[in-house]
């Protein structure tokens, strides 16, 4: 199974939702497709939140005044490095939530560049997208112009 595939699956499983089956006829962003993404969405931001609240309680119990500075400095990466992964998660939280914004304000799944239709697939493997993938691939170009 391609990796962007099993990528959708667990997202979608995290919801315990199956991929959106579009009716023939039925409008981009119908109620429907939008309970289908708002449900997406507050799965992943409840579990992201989980895993927040979880670090915070590890580091909490497992903090010790190890008298070995290399006990000690271990254990001082291990937790800088789980608050980095937090704060990144934190930033997703927050980009989760300005995407239910959007689906409140009826202004999700267009490209903010361009104004068209991202498409449901695309948002089911990345629910936050906010442009669609010619745009994207035509920032990632220039972000590399820029950086080499």
């Amino acid at each position: 199974m391609p990796d962007s595939k099993k990528k959708t699956l667990g997202i979608l499983a995290i919801a315990g939702v199956e991929p959106y089956q579009e009716k023939a006829g039925e409008e981009y962003m119908s109620p429907e497709q939008m309970e289908h993404f708002t449900k997406i969405l507050t799965a992943w931001r409840n579990q992201l939140r989980e895993e927040v609240n979880r670090t915070v309680h590890h580091m909490q119990d497992e903090a010790a005044n190890f008298p070995d500075p290399v006990d000690r400095a271990s254990q001082e990466e291990e937790f800088s490095l789980e608050l980095r992964n937090r704060d990144r998660e934190r930033r997703l939280i927050k980009k989760i939530e300005k995407t239910m914004d959007k689906i409140k304000d009826d202004d999700f799944g267009f490209c903010e560049s361009c104004g068209v239709e991202i498409g449901i697939r695309r948002l089911e493997a990345r629910p936050t997208a906010d442009l669609c993938i010619d745009c994207k691939t035509l920032a990632e170009i220039k972000e590399r112009q820029m950086q080499g």
